[in-house]
């Protein structure tokens, strides 16, 4: 048997659990759990909206939300998935992805704090809303609401009102390590304790991920734009009117 890379085997043991074991069984937890969330409960794989029972609360809170997530998202994936070295050889610079990075990422995550915040009052204030809560609902929403409070807490202490951190040779390394079977555990050891329990949160929220209402973004209404017409026509006249032609309407589903 060969002998484990040196980071691994220099690393403590509280390092690998956190850094690699349960990163780990986070991630399979999500690949299984949808598999079996989808061939156990197809019916129930719905965002399981609430609008008919309040909509003023999720008319401003579900968009700016959504367009919140979606940024911060785009975000992660460059900032984690993408190497300093790639942005570096099409030209750009340190100082401007951070620049964009930060005010950007601030943008993005003000909006989804606030849709956040009020899609979390609507559910505690709305009496019809709370009753419908179910228990993932209650592990969710918490666990998503810290996930998100630690990131922009993380952003705003250390590069907005901070000296600035370079997260991209800490916590990206560790978490590209993760995909590529090479762990690095003392990538993300050296992080600030924000950035830690950042990661942390964000993997036990891709833990219950499957199951939750959270499986509604691999959803996405393609099949809508394709989909065949449904065809009216009407079938009686008024008294007194000679009947004509039918008539057909075209209107998608």
């Amino acid at each position: 048997m060969s002998a484990a890379p040196a980071p691994l085997a220099a690393a403590s043991g509280s390092d690998l659990l956190l850094w690699v074991a349960v990163p780990y069984i986070c991630l399979a937890v999500f690949a299984v759990g949808h598999v079996w969330r989808y061939r156990q409960d197809q019916f129930g794989w719905t965002s399981r909206t609430t609008q008919l029972l309040e909509h003023r609360w999720l008319r401003w809170g579900s968009p700016l939300f959504h367009l919140g997530a979606f940024m911060v998202i785009a975000g992660h994936v460059v900032g984690l998935a993408v190497p300093a070295s790639w942005t570096g050889t099409v030209g750009v610079d340190e100082h401007t992805y951070h620049t964009t990075a930060v005010w950007a990422g601030s943008v993005a995550g003000v909006a989804m704090v606030a849709g956040l915040g009020m899609l979390c009052a609507r559910r505690l204030l709305t009496r019809r809303v709370r009753l419908g809560t179910d228990r993932s609902d209650k592990v969710l929403f918490p666990l998503l609401s810290a996930t998100v409070v630690l990131g922009i807490t993380a952003t705003a202490a250390h590069n907005v009102f901070g000296a600035g951190y370079d997260y991209r040779s800490t916590v990206s390394v560790w978490f590209r390590g993760l995909f590529t079977l090479r762990p690095q555990p003392e990538a993300i050891t050296g992080a600030p304790l924000l950035f830690q329990l950042h990661a942390l949160s964000a993997c036990l929220l891709f833990a219950v991920w499957p199951f939750t209402r959270l499986v509604h973004v691999w959803s996405a209404p393609v099949g809508y734009l394709v989909r065949p017409y449904v065809v009216y026509r009407r079938r009686a006249t008024a008294p007194g009117h000679t009947a004509g032609p039918a008539r057909r309407d075209r209107h998608p589903v």
